[in-house]
């Protein structure tokens, strides 16, 4: 089993996204923050929507991005105020986080 444990992060994209592909609105991101350029962590995008991806959506996401959950974890929930910079309102927004650690057979 890998010992190398990184944090993936869910997010909702208020203004959309760009990466891994360009989204129009409001959807869901998961990502893998890594070493390096962020626009070269592995990233997973939803369609657009406001509703939170399942548990089971979830891990599928991070199996697709060769991850999975560390052992004995759980999803850990936070919320901030939206930048000053987005052409919105400030509002809350939700952020989770977990430690995951790479698949031994890599991406599916």
């Amino acid at each position: 089993m890998s010992k190398r444990i990184f944090r993936a992060q869910l997010s909702l994209r208020c203004c959309g996204t760009s990466a891994p592909e360009r989204a129009a609105g409001t959807c869901w991101q998961l990502y893998v923050a890594q070493t390096g350029l962020v626009v070269k962590w592995p990233t997973f995008t939803w369609p657009t929507s406001t509703e939170i991806p399942s548990v089971a959506a979830r891990k599928a996401a991070l199996a697709y991005l060769g991850f999975t959950l560390a052992e004995d974890v759980a999803w850990d929930w936070m919320e901030y105020t939206s930048p000053d910079y987005h052409p919105h309102p400030a509002r809350v927004v939700l952020l989770g986080a977990v430690k995951v650690r790479p698949l031994e057979s890599g991406a599916a």
